[in-house]
């Protein structure tokens, strides 16, 4: 006889789940409990990690810089009702992201289940609740149904477009007993066929277009290689989003990000996005009937929730461009190289860039150290904001952000993720003060499991946003965005970690080559003042048409 705790560790492992993160407590024992058994009787390298968290939205922002750092599903677990709830923002972003997380949450025994009794992390309609945040959601009811279930799981979660599914069990399905073994555990994962005759009505238009544009976001960083080789055929620059930097390579020329997309808008005269919502060219940017559109995304409802393309193609970014490759090939005569003509753009854009100081100097001492698979970790501050248009980035899922989610404070978590899923890269993550101390008692987690992460804090004593748009834009009233802080210094090294301050962009590049040298968690505090607005490099005016 197996527990139903046992069939769903066993079912998780057997899907190649290594690593699970969260929080014990009465309502999951008898999972932890399955956890240990197994592990008991395996070697060392088979085991089951658990790192366990100081906070359930540390354990969800994990599993999640472990989802998207290491291109496999983030698993995470959590009691019901408050525990599920402090997790819930992960989720949400997770969401956005189009991340591979599972959230399993424990539940009251089934007899308890929506009487309203009181009983202990008890929340009216957890599973209703899990639905709005997931792509998929279900309770496991008997221990018969754990392993079936965890595999419906894994099915939903990669199928189509990857997104975080969540299953609830009651503690007494945990612990209750199953005649049936886990398995088969084979996976059944759907993607849709490309349509070999949009493909080549796509072809058709690229291979016309005189000034073509690549528009990259989260849904082609598997496309590397196929986005290059188009882009090189077309000679068409390729502008990735936030979510997109790293598909090309920052080194190659036709590579750029949102604002010099936004200079090459107005004479674009057929654009294929690939892989992104389109959010900022579509709502910001305008269009007009000069513009063509060819979409390739997995999700149908995207393709026309703004406006639709003149060639549609639901596919997997990889499979539609593999097919689309050889079409362009057939119809397309040899460009001449626009070398000249994009590298002189992305002077000009650099040169732009330079009013936004100190943040263009602090990112690129950032990069100077950081080796070139080394993995960068935005979070809503001034240097991430600048990021996401300036800091180079060579290789794809090596650039980390939360999306339209703008969680704030998931940084510092997700970096620790991220190191766990690549530990022999170097992880370094960016916040404010404001976003660092949401998740700063994972420290803890850090120095006990090891997570070797370079943190740095640009300290200027507020939530600098807000205090920034309270002084320019309401009169002065600055309320509710200074803060008190501890010695970020001292504060580090109160949980074991190496704490350092940097004062200048040189100094910090001492501090994390110390960091690197030295090994083991690091923060390091770099005190600043006030910095000038990003927003106008990123919320950009129309240039065509309507919007």
């Amino acid at each position: 006889m197996t527990t139903g705790g046992e069939a769903l560790v066993q079912t998780l492992s057997a899907l190649g789940v290594h690593t699970l993160f969260g929080l014990p407590g009465v309502q999951n024992d008898y999972l932890y409990n399955a956890i240990y058994d197994m592990n008991a009787a395996r070697a060392p390298e088979e085991r089951l990690r658990v790192i366990h968290t100081r906070h359930e939205q540390g354990a969800g922002y994990m599993a999640l810089g472990y989802a998207l750092a290491g291109n496999c599903p983030g698993v995470f677990v959590v009691v019901p009702g408050p525990g599920f709830l402090n997790a819930s923002a992960a989720l949400a972003t997770a969401y956005g992201l189009n991340a591979k997380v599972l959230c399993l949450s424990g539940q009251l025994r089934r007899d308890q289940l929506g009487r309203g009794y009181g009983m202990l992390h008890e929340i009216p309609d957890q599973l209703g609740v899990m639905r709005r945040l997931t792509k998929w959601a279900e309770r496991v009811r008997t221990p018969d149904e754990a392993s079936r279930l965890v595999l419906a799981a894994f099915n939903a979660m990669l199928s189509d477009r990857p997104r975080p599914v969540a299953l609830e069990c009651p503690m007494d399905v945990f612990s209750g007993q199953t005649s049936q073994e886990p398995g088969p555990f084979s996976l059944a994962v759907r993607r849709p066929q490309v349509d070999l005759d949009r493909v080549r009505a796509a072809a058709a238009l690229l291979a016309k277009a005189q000034e073509p544009m690549i528009l990259v976001g989260g849904g082609a960083q598997d496309a590397s290689e196929e986005v290059a080789t188009l882009a090189a055929l077309l000679q068409a620059p390729v502008i990735a989003t936030a979510n997109g930097r790293g598909v090309l390579s920052s080194r190659h020329y036709l590579s750029h990000t949102l604002p010099a997309g936004h200079r090459l808008w107005a004479k674009t005269d057929v654009v294929l996005a690939v892989g992104t919502r389109m959010t900022m060219p579509l709502l910001y940017w305008g269009v007009d009937e000069d513009l063509t559109i060819i979409r390739v995304d997995v999700d149908p409802e995207e393709h026309t929730r703004i406006l639709s393309p003149d060639v549609s193609l639901v596919a997997d970014s990889r499979d539609a461009l593999r097919a689309l490759i050889p079409e362009v090939e057939a119809r397309i005569r040899p460009r001449a190289s626009r070398r000249a003509e994009m590298m002189a753009l992305r002077h000009e854009m650099e040169t732009e860039f330079e009013r936004l100081q100190p943040q263009v100097t602090f990112l690129r001492t950032i990069r100077d150290v950081l080796p070139e698979n080394g993995i960068f970790v935005d979070e809503l501050t001034q240097v991430g904001y600048v990021s996401r248009f300036a800091f180079p980035v060579y290789e794809p899922r090596t650039y980390l952000t939360p999306g339209y989610q703008g969680t704030l404070g998931w940084g510092f978590a997700a970096g620790l993720g991220a190191k766990v899923a690549q530990p022999h890269r170097t992880v370094v993550t960016v916040s404010g003060d404001g976003g660092f101390l949401f998740a700063a008692q994972e420290l803890a987690t850090a120095v006990q499991h090891k997570i070797d992460t370079i943190n740095i804090v640009f300290n200027d004593g507020a939530y600098g946003n807000v205090r920034r748009m309270q002084k320019e834009q309401y009169g002065g009233r600055v309320i509710a965005s200074e803060l008190h802080n501890p010695d970020f210094v001292a504060f580090a090294e109160s949980f074991g970690a190496l704490g350092l301050r940097a004062t200048t962009p040189e100094s910090l590049a001492l501090a994390m080559e110390q960091a690197l040298y030295q090994g083991g968690p690091t923060v390091i505090e770099v005190p600043v003042g006030e910095m000038p607005s990003p927003w106008q490099t990123i919320f950009m005016p129309r240039v065509r048409g309507r919007s």
